[in-house]
This record gives C-alpha cells, sequence and structure tokens, in this order.
C-alpha cells in the first residue's frame, strides 16, 4: 500500500505553463485547462477576447470566448479557463485558447484595482512594489534575472567552480567603509534590570560582501562562487545604489595575474548576454529604451577582448578634458562617477578594465605590486553604467598582509582567522565581485536598480 501511494504521488506534475503550451504544436482535440490572471479584455457583439498570463513569458496567451462566458471578467481576476489550443485567425500571436468553459477564481474590482492599463509612473508602481510584479516590465525584468541566474551557474560549473553559500551575518566590515547594518543586541526580559546583551559572543553586523569567507573556501575548494544578498547601510539616493542588494561573487586559487581574472569576468558576462532564452524579454525591455545603449551591448557580446588600461594611463586620458568634470581628475584620488561613464562611453566606446589602482584608494586585502604604490587590481566599467565589477588578486604574504591591515585601522585579532589562511598553507588567490542588480540594469536598459530587484530597499524607504 505505501509502494502505491509513492509511485502515484512520484507521478502527478504540475499543469504545464503558458509557456509550455505555446512551444508545443497546438492539437484542437486535445482539452486542456490555462491558469493566471487576466490582464486586459476587449469585448466585441459575439466574441470576447482576454489576455491571460501566468507570468512565464512575456507575451500570454490569448483567449477567445463567448460574451456570456466572459461577462464576469476584470483586469486582475484569476480564472482557470479550459478549452483548445489552436492556431490563431488573427495577427499578433500565433496560437490562441478557444475557451470551453471559464471559471473565476479571484475576483477583482476594476475600480479600485491599483494596476490599470494606462502608463503608470515608476513612484507610483514602487508605492505598491506588491502588485508591480504583475506589470509586463517587472515581469520581464524578474524573467530576465532567471536567465542571468542560469547562465552563471551554467558558466560555473563549466569552469570546475563550486557553488557555495556563505554567511549573511558577520563580524567583519570586508570593504572597511563602516557601512555595516549592526545587529541589535538583545534585550533582557521584561522588568529586569539588566542591559541589553550581544546574541552572539561580539558585535555581529549583515554582511556587505562574501569575499573574505569565499577566500576560507577557496583554500580548501580551489575554484568557489556565490550568488547572494549583501548588505550596506549608505544614504545614497542615486540610481545605482541599494542597501540589499545581489552579489556575484568568485575566488579561486593559484592565480597570480590580474590579467586572468579579467578573462574570466569578460568571459562570464559574455556567456550571460548569449543565453537564448533572454530574447523576448530583452524585446520588451529595451522597446522604449535607447537605442545607441541598446547597440552598445549588442556589441560588447562580440567585442573581444574588452578594453584594459591602468589607473595610471585613465588619469592622463581625463586630465586632457578635466574642463568637462565637475571633479578634477588627480592621480591618488578616486575616480568619480562621471569619470568612469567617460572613459568608457567616450575613449572607449566599450566596457574597459582600469587595473592598479593606489593602495591609499581599496581594501586592506589587495596585493601590493613591485612599485610600492598600487595593489593588483582592476575595476570594470560600462558604458552608460560606470563599474560593475571589482576585484583584485588578494595578498597572500603575512608580513604584508599585517602592515595594511594596520595601515588601515584594523584590529588584527579581528582578522587572525584570516591570517591562518596564508599561515597554514597559503598560496596565491584572487577573485572579483559584480553587482547583480547593475549587472540586469546594463542589459536591459533599465535606468534605475530600484526597477532591477523585485522589492527594493534603500535608505528612508522600507517597503513591505
Amino acid at each position: 500500500m505505501l509502494f502505491c501511494r509513492f509511485a502515484s504521488t512520484a507521478s502527478r506534475r504540475l499543469r504545464p505553463t503558458i509557456s509550455q503550451l505555446l512551444a508545443q504544436e497546438p492539437d484542437p482535440q486535445v482539452i486542456l485547462s490555462v491558469t493566471g490572471h487576466i490582464k486586459s479584455v476587449r469585448k466585441q457583439k459575439r466574441v470576447t477576447f482576454a489576455a491571460v498570463s501566468d507570468g512565464s513569458c512575456p507575451d500570454g496567451l490569448q483567449a477567445v470566448l463567448s460574451p456570456d462566458d466572459a461577462h464576469t471578467l476584470t483586469n486582475g481576476c484569476s480564472v482557470r479557463l479550459t478549452g483548445r489550443l489552436v492556431q490563431s485567425q488573427g495577427k499578433g500571436q500565433a496560437k490562441e485558447l478557444q475557451v470551453d468553459k471559464c471559471e473565476v477564481i479571484g475576483t477583482c474590482d476594476p475600480e479600485i484595482y491599483p494596476i490599470q492599463k494606462q502608463v503608470l509612473s515608476t513612484e507610483y508602481l514602487r508605492d505598491h512594489v506588491h502588485l508591480r510584479l504583475r506589470v509586463d516590465s517587472i515581469a520581464s525584468m524578474l524573467r530576465v534575472r532567471q536567465c542571468a541566474v542560469d547562465a552563471i551557474h551554467d558558466y560555473f560549473r563549466r569552469e570546475g567552480f563550486t557553488h557555495v553559500h556563505t554567511p549573511i551575518i558577520t563580524g567583519n566590515d570586508c570593504e572597511g567603509a563602516g557601512e555595516t547594518f549592526r545587529l541589535s543586541p538583545v534585550a533582557h526580559r521584561a522588568g529586569s534590570s539588566l542591559p541589553p546583551t550581544e546574541f552572539f559572543d561580539r558585535t555581529a553586523y549583515l554582511t556587505v560582501s562574501s569575499q573574505l569567507h569565499l577566500e576560507a573556501f577557496a583554500h580548501a575548494i580551489s575554484r568557489v562562487y556565490t550568488l547572494s544578498p549583501c548588505f550596506r547601510a549608505e544614504r545614497s539616493q542615486t540610481n545605482r545604489h541599494l542597501s540589499e542588494f545581489w552579489m556575484l561573487e568568485a575566488e579561486w586559487g593559484f592565480v597570480d595575474r590580474v590579467g586572468d581574472i579579467c578573462d574570466i569576468v569578460e568571459d562570464s558576462i559574455k556567456h550571460i548576454l548569449n543565453h537564448p532564452g533572454l530574447v523576448g524579454d530583452l524585446d520588451v525591455l529595451w522597446s522604449n529604451g535607447d537605442a545607441e545603449r541598446k547597440q552598445g551591448v549588442l556589441e560588447a557580446k562580440g567585442m573581444t577582448p574588452w578594453a584594459r588600461m591602468s589607473y595610471t594611463e585613465a588619469v592622463k586620458e581625463l586630465e586632457k578634458v578635466k574642463s568637462k568634470f565637475e571633479s578634477e581628475p588627480i592621480w591618488g584620488k578616486p575616480l568619480k562617477s562621471e569619470h568612469e561613464r567617460w572613459l568608457a562611453d567616450q575613449v572607449v566606446k566599450g566596457p574597459v578594465f582600469v587595473t592598479d589602482y593606489p593602495s591609499v584608494l581599496k581594501p586592506f586585502y589587495m596585493r601590493a605590486n613591485d612599485d610600492g604604490k598600487t595593489v593588483a587590481c582592476f575595476d570594470l566599467l560600462m558604458p552608460h553604467l560606470g563599474e560593475l565589477v571589482g576585484g583584485s588578486l588578494r595578498e597572500e604574504r603575512v608580513d604584508l598582509l599585517d602592515k595594511a591591515i594596520e595601515h588601515h585601522g584594523l584590529n588584527k585579532r579581528d582578522y587572525s582567522w584570516y591570517r591562518d589562511l596564508r599561515m597554514y598553507g597559503g598560496a596565491p588567490h584572487g577573485g572579483y565581485g559584480l553587482g547583480f542588480e547593475r549587472l540586469i540594469g546594463w542589459m536591459t536598459g533599465i535606468e534605475n536598480v530600484r526597477e532591477c530587484i523585485p522589492i527594493p530597499r534603500w535608505a528612508g524607504k522600507l517597503l513591505l
């Protein structure tokens, strides 16, 4: 009996999604059932056309109903439609559902439904973030994210990397910028006179980067990567910053050239851009976008190799046109967003790796170059965006790591485990981090990263 029950359960399948149905050849003899939300209803005297979507593809499915069956349909309601998938007689779609039975599963009052058919502002949709997922552009963005994730896993699996899960709660500020969210001390029971205490044995924060932990993984499993959430308590309100975002980070051992890391970055991004599932949704997202920007993304797929220049060379290029900038480019100072965009948009006219920044501008863990002034690192700058990726060789020499920790004013005791990695069989290694929402924005032409993540968090606003 147990075996029969297990066999019966194992044989069950979910009904096909609209995307899966549209990929099949229609068979008018087969009765099938479709579920989803009504996007629009167009009623005529003898027939009603309804666009139904389950979020599985950009176009959705056109359903053809009799007026009697369709009188309860409204925008936003959820339905189960039973009928036959046939070749469409009209223009605009290849297939349609000839409906025999219509069931309204969840009603929706069209008078108060917030997601109407007219154009809705970005700000309005942010205020209705739990419903904006039904909007075509946001749904397409979600599917682009999924394709990008699939491509990332495919690429790193092909290259022999292991996907690992790194901690969200940490005792270290990887970047040393002080932009961490601290976990609040735990209050004692009501009525207790004792002060709040730390939950752990030390102050804890939400991670700003998985890199330091990935280095520990890489000393055991040579090639590792993670795609995980990161948190930064910065109050910037620019279109490139979020308080909670996702980061692709990779780390591997026995690499001793920054150029080798750049090669992997370039190759992996091109692999993502060539994912076949992106086509339809990118068409939706670029439909009202900047044609020049779109062309730049398309050209980046075939541009081999992407340009590279040192920080020193970059500053020299910027100095030639310094009157164009609000902030003067000076060697030893950070490149501003306007500098980064100029290098990618005007100087290179495409992606560019800028390498070997002054050590004073970078975190403690980057490997010192022989000149004593710069570190073996890079930033990848993209047209119309600026920085997308940052990476480096990591300092594997204990004496130089100790000097860097001291120079940055950090407590050596807090990084004792990090030093151990060098003490016990440490080897040259390196890696990088890629801002996932920035990648989505660059690929799709979406201007603000708040529209590149399902439910955005930023300073002053906590939605849901």
